[in-house]
């Protein structure tokens, strides 16, 4: 019998992990590797958190074309990324999200108002991180992949069993950020899953100019560490895999990268044009592949979702989106001079000259 190659027990299979296909019927995994399709009653809180949270992603870009709110990169198509990443967690858990992933923040239960706060121009990220294990969303890529390493090994050393998930996206993957944070976190067997959501723009910037490897998931054996390939759109799939690498993270044995294959089917902001960078096709194709749609078609076929249930469940997501319009304009305008208030102990002179500046203009 030949010996296995050093490494291949690393790799990512050939095919996603997918319980559910695209029209929702029910599909056979191939090698889940003990990854196993999440009991009915996680499903349906699944169900309630995709449509809650892509009313919300919807009430938020409105109020970005209404000016209530500065930006807004919206979540719509990688909603079963986020539930599911969230949902595959424990609440004791901790998250280091990026910009795009405020779905995955209302998930955790943060109030909608607190996790816009940052995105409507305030300095502060508007949530208490430590009372929700949550980290402020991070705009530049990759930089907060140091930091949830540096919390999974302080987790480890004092013998907690606490993981931590550092969210990604496609283009942060080219940082060295990233390069740093796995090659430490594979080294001490920091509890980390390093969960790349690979909607295949980095921008404008297509996924083949930013790696060669066969796939993101790759990366991960050049670390010492499995790679994870699952569909990012069938929710039951991405809740497996982040269950699964969570479970292995706490027994001890280091962290996995999960790739979860979505798509932005928006812009990537308001202030981006899309339609420049590629074909309405594309987007109808994965518009078909819509992750509450097809979570939905599932739960009916299976019959554990009624019209009396899903009436509710709709209802609820309108209640959240209203409250939202009525609260986003309650907060207090942001003070510039607050801009420089947190910056160093003992302000720079080069601080000093920046506050002063703005003090003038305004």
């Amino acid at each position: 019998m030949a010996a296995k190659k050093p490494g291949a027990d690393l790799l990512p299979d050939r095919e996603p992990l997918r319980f559910i296909d695209a029209d929702g019927r029910p599909v056979k995994p191939g090698k889940s590797g003990g990854a196993a399709m999440p009991a009915p009653e996680r499903l349906l809180d699944a169900h309630r958190a995709l449509v809650v949270g892509r009313r919300f992603d919807r009430q938020a870009t409105s109020l970005v074309k209404q000016g209530r709110l500065a930006v807004y990169p919206s979540a719509h198509g990688q909603e079963a990324s986020e539930v599911g990443a969230i949902l595959g967690l424990r609440d004791t858990d901790w998250i280091f999200p990026t910009y795009r992933d405020s779905v995955a923040l209302v998930t955790r239960g943060i109030d909608p108002v607190e996790v816009l706060t940052l995105l409507r121009g305030d300095w502060h990220c508007g949530y208490d991180p430590v009372a929700h294990r949550t980290a402020p969303q991070c705009t530049p890529l990759a930089t907060q992949a140091p930091h949830a390493v540096g919390v999974g090994h302080a987790a480890r050393l004092k013998g907690e069993d606490t993981v931590v998930l550092a969210f990604l996206g496609d283009g942060a993957t080219s940082e060295g950020d990233f390069h740093e944070a796995m090659n430490f976190a594979a080294v001490f067997k920091s509890p980390v899953i390093f969960f790349v959501q690979n909607n295949k723009y980095a921008i404008s910037v297509p996924l083949a100019r930013q790696t060669a490897a066969p796939s993101l998931a790759h990366k991960a054996v050049g670390y010492g560490m499995p790679g994870v390939s699952v569909d990012g759109n069938d929710v039951a799939a991405v809740m497996a895999a982040v269950t699964r690498a969570a479970d292995r993270a706490r027994k001890g044995k280091g962290p996995t990268l999960i790739e979860a294959h979505t798509y932005r089917i928006e812009a990537h902001t308001n202030a981006d044009d899309a339609t420049r960078y590629r074909a309405d096709d594309e987007v109808a194709e994965w518009r078909r592949r819509d992750p509450v749609d097809r979570l939905t078609a599932y739960l009916r076929e299976a019959g554990l979702l009624d019209d009396a249930r899903a009436a509710a469940v709709a209802e609820e997501a309108e209640r959240v989106a209203a409250d939202l319009r009525d609260r986003i304009d309650d907060q207090r305008p942001p003070a510039p001079a607050e801009l420089f208030a947190h910056v160093y102990a003992e302000p720079t002179a080069q601080l000093r000259e920046q506050a002063a500046l703005i003090a003038e203009e305004v």
